[in-house]
């Protein structure tokens, strides 16, 4: 990940956490003018304990925030998530054969689970 990829992550988690430029600098103990000097983009990069101050304050988690796709991060989440919880057996057999079968089988599994009142 680059610095502007860096920058671009920053202002996505602020913007979709509804604060302001200043608001975030005050948040994280910053000068007020500090995240706006950052996305305008001039030569530096947050150290990294203010990139997980930003993170938090903006209600987002390291894992979202270095997620390939941080846009799509919550569907993505929950559709691993769904595969994780199938049978190792399941997840094998998915692995091997036409994987428009995920679908199906994250159903079966979900209904298997109230059935067995889990």
């Amino acid at each position: 990940m680059d610095r502007l990829e860096i920058i671009n992550r920053i202002g996505y988690i602020r913007v979709k956490a509804k604060l302001t430029q200043k608001a975030l600098s005050v948040a994280i103990g910053m000068n007020p003018s500090y995240i706006n000097r950052l996305e305008s983009r001039k030569n530096f990069l947050p150290s990294l304990d203010v990139l997980m101050r930003i993170i938090e304050a903006c209600g987002s988690t390291e894992e979202e925030f270095f997620s390939p796709d941080i846009v799509n991060f919550a569907q993505n989440k929950a559709f691993t998530d769904k595969v994780l919880a199938l049978p190792d057996n399941t997840r094998q057999f998915i692995l091997t054969c036409d994987p428009t079968l995920m679908d199906l089988f994250c159903k079966v599994n979900e209904l298997g689970a109230k059935i067995d009142g889990k």
